[in-house]
């Protein structure tokens, strides 16, 4: 949203400063008319207040430094708060009423001081709309200090980087079509950590080395994990299937994430044992802990121009753009992993 008073340049003149720019000149008009010599102190004043006014305003902007000192947790599309130093180097100007603005923020934020070789700390609503690795790097600051002549303009460097989680549909907001395909979330009467193998799924970070099944690790090439009765009946696995055909737009992959990310978010605060597979990557919430690595590896999820051929459980619940007249689809399992499955 741009406001009115926003301007490309360095320098308008306001209203305020219009009117004293004139009435200046009518008086100057009318010293040399009369040759007053009260009416040429009276012009003499009135100039250099206005030189003291570019001279302020220039030089307050000129020594301000800022730095975004951290974020808390940014989801797209909602207000998150960011912590913002200024500091101003100047010897000799205090600057006030300092606005900034920024792509990133929510709103504009008014500094109201920022002393000689002094520094200030600002809280800064940002507003990002879109998930994955968010860049600030730039400020646009303007004051009209001292006098309100003159609306000066100054664009400050920053750097700064935030990962933006996923957005999270509301109840209202929550789309049939990509409702889980399948899953498994019905208690189990039977007590302890169970013996019979149910499913097997990738290696996930905080998983035991106890729970490997050697066998089918050692034919596939890489850590699979099994699973027992009892631990699945509380648990749940969600693959994301990045591929993305030239049928497909942006707005739809990211209405995919939008989705999975809502499901893994309320499948997460609902007690459950969440394991999210990914290409190359797989992490796993357990039941209590929460859901910030799970979103942050959606946040920085990138499209695949390739199909991804994912390991499944019997009960994964499978979020993918590859399915022809669909937005959703279960991705094929390969032989040799279904065949290693049916002998274990």
């Amino acid at each position: 949203m741009k406001h009115e008073w926003e301007f490309d340049g360095v320098v308008r003149l306001t209203k305020v400063g219009t009117a004293y720019i004139l009435s200046t000149v009518v008086l100057a008009i009318a010293a040399v008319n009369t040759g007053n010599n009260a009416l040429y102190i009276g012009v003499a004043f009135m100039l250099g207040c206005l030189l003291l006014s570019g001279m302020a305003s220039k030089g307050g902007l000129k020594q301000l430094e800022l730095e975004i000192a951290g974020f808390d947790e940014a989801w797209a599309g909602r207000v998150a708060d960011g912590h913002l130093r200024i500091r101003n180097r100047s010897r000799l100007w205090a600057v006030r009423d300092v606005i900034l603005v920024s792509d990133a923020f929510a709103n504009a934020v008014l500094v109201p001081l920022v002393p000689r070789r002094g520094e200030v700390a600002v809280e800064i609503p940002f507003l990002f709309p879109r998930r994955g690795l968010a860049r600030v790097s730039a400020i646009d600051s303007y004051t009209r200090y001292p006098f309100g002549f003159v609306l000066k303009k100054r664009r400050l460097r920053v750097s700064s980087e935030v990962v933006v989680l996923p957005r999270i549909l509301e109840d209202g907001e929550r789309s049939e079509i990509f409702a889980p395909a399948s899953g498994d979330h019905s208690s189990s009467n039977r007590s302890g950590p169970g013996t019979e193998i149910h499913a097997f799924r990738e290696f996930a970070r905080g998983d035991s080395l106890r729970h490997v099944h050697w066998k089918k690790s050692a034919s596939l090439g890489r850590w699979i994990m099994k699973q027992t009765a009892v631990e699945t009946s509380r648990s749940v696995h969600v693959v994301v299937d990045p591929y993305q055909s030239v049928r497909t737009s942006d707005d739809d992959f990211e209405e995919m994430i939008t989705a999975a990310a809502t499901f893994v978010y309320h499948a997460v605060r609902n007690g459950l044992d969440v394991t999210l597979s990914l290409p190359r990557i797989s992490v796993r919430a357990r039941e209590g802990e929460t859901s910030g690595p799970l979103m942050r590896a959606l946040a920085l999820l990138e499209p695949s121009a390739e199909p991804v051929v994912q390991l499944l459980e019997r009960d994964s619940i499978v979020f993918s753009m590859a399915a022809p007249g669909g937005s959703q689809a279960i991705v094929d399992r390969t032989m040799r992993d279904r065949h290693a499955g049916e002998a274990s």
